[in-house]
């Protein structure tokens, strides 16, 4: 589903990432984890094309993005990578004139060409999947934390992608609603959504994910199944990490 090869990323003489492949097969969940400022977040952007990079590629079904995709004259290839590739960020960056329905139905309608009728069908059913249902004509600023970030799953899960990045979904929410989006993400997991989960959150990693990723200093220090990564870490900066983070 998304194959990158020596991802590069700078920002002015900085390197972000340096050299980092990737390869995520259609299904499957990979948890990125690791301490702050390894390339984790920045990594996701550019796979989604969010930012551009300097160096690799990143292939995602059969389309290829590299160094030299820009957005004036790449507007068609990036937009069909992004009804492919969904994104749900940190902030949940919901429409605030927008009730919870009319946020699930904009990119159907507008992007996709889909009639009212259609989109808000469906947006009421992933409403209803996310335990959002009676909240379809609110407002966000009537929601709660964990409910605007489920919001914010189920308008991406409105765009039908194949597949989900989610950068840190939990980070600015108590341990109460970071619960109730990340059964969320597991229920997506369940049903064979395709994902990559940049998260804090160690329980998901070694739950729900099928293979897990340890990024530090732009590298992808330490990879495998959350069995080997977590029970038998091999580089020192993983075993670092975990325990610091209460897993070793």
């Amino acid at each position: 589903m998304i194959t990158v090869h020596e991802l590069h990323k700078r920002h002015g003489t900085l390197d972000v990432i340096r050299g980092i492949s990737l390869t995520v097969n259609r299904g499957d969940v990979a948890a990125i984890i690791g301490p702050s400022g390894g390339g984790k977040s920045t990594f996701l952007r550019c796979i989604n094309a969010l930012e551009r990079f300097q160096g690799g590629s990143v292939k995602i079904g059969n389309y290829t993005l590299t160094p030299d995709t820009v957005p004036g004259r790449d507007a068609k290839l990036l937009q069909d990578v992004r009804k492919r590739v969904g994104f749900v960020f940190q902030q949940f960056n919901l429409f605030p004139h927008l009730t919870v329905l009319g946020n699930c139905i904009e990119a159907p309608m507008r992007v996709n060409g889909e009639s009212q009728d259609s989109a808000e069908t469906r947006a009421i059913e992933i409403l209803r999947r996310v335990g959002l249902e009676a909240k379809a004509r609110a407002w966000p600023r009537d929601l709660s934390g964990g409910q605007q970030q489920r919001v914010a799953i189920a308008r991406t899960l409105a765009m039908q992608p194949e597949c989900i990045l989610f950068d840190e979904p939990t980070s600015a929410l108590d341990p109460v609603m970071a619960g109730e989006v990340l059964r969320v993400i597991a229920d997506l997991a369940a049903a064979d959504q395709t994902m990559i989960v940049v998260t804090h959150s160690m329980s998901f990693a070694r739950e729900v994910s099928d293979h897990v990723h340890v990024f530090a200093g732009g590298h992808d220090v330490e990879f495998g199944p959350p069995a080997q990564v977590f029970g038998d870490p091999q580089h020192e900066t993983t075993r670092s990490f975990l325990k610091q983070a209460g897993q070793a």
